[in-house]
């Protein structure tokens, strides 16, 4: 399924399809304010499998992590964090950032690894917020990288629909994307700490 969607004009009736795409375990690939990205419902183990295999990722050691629709729905995944470390996901989110947290018994056992923690993300792009809106929970985040020598990721959507029309159920075309992923920011012990340079200036 090959879905237009103008970000500055959501058409619902499309999330919702969306929605039901991945109730029943679709995978799709959507725009996000840095990269272009693979995604699936959370809760749903065997399109977590089928994206990590596209991916070539082994489940059980990747760092997976999903989208968020606000921070609320970050703390319903998360252990208690403390206000300093609030402010500064609330300075910084949404935007162009994965933040690391320790993760609670919400989070599906394939997004956990062995130091108990997750990547939560809250992308500056209404549409992946309004697909996690529609489904009523987060979906995963995968960066759709490029096997070109110099481009990293995927920015053109004729190629990307060409490279993976016959391996996702959903393909949203946003326009061309960005070609730098996000900036990843390890808070899983109290402390900030970029571990990854990517977009965005991390506001302290």
């Amino acid at each position: 399924m090959h879905l237009r969607i103008n970000a500055d004009n959501i058409e619902w009736p499309k999330i919702r399809q969306i929605a039901e795409e991945l109730e029943k375990g679709g995978i799709l690939i959507y725009p996000t304010d840095t990269v272009y990205g693979l995604g699936c419902d959370i809760k749903n183990q065997k399109a977590v499998e089928r994206i990590c295999k596209l991916r070539g990722l082994n489940p059980k050691t990747a760092n997976l992590s999903f989208i968020c629709k606000d921070i609320g729905q970050i703390a319903n995944y998360t252990k208690p964090i403390s206000n300093e470390l609030f402010k500064v996901l609330k300075k910084n989110l949404p935007g162009p950032f994965t933040f690391i947290l320790p993760a609670n018994n919400s989070v599906p056992k394939l997004f956990k690894n062995k130091k108990k923690t997750v990547g939560v993300r809250i992308p500056d792009h209404p549409i992946p917020l309004a697909i996690v809106e529609a489904l009523g929970r987060p979906i995963l985040t995968t960066s759709l990288r490029s096997e070109d020598e110099i481009l990293e990721y995927f920015s053109d959507p004729a190629d990307i629909y060409e490279d993976y029309k016959h391996q996702v159920d959903v393909f949203v075309n946003s326009g061309f994307g960005g070609n730098m992923a996000s900036t990843v920011v390890d808070c899983s012990n109290g402390e900030v700490a970029i571990i990854r340079e990517g977009m965005g200036e991390l506001v302290s």
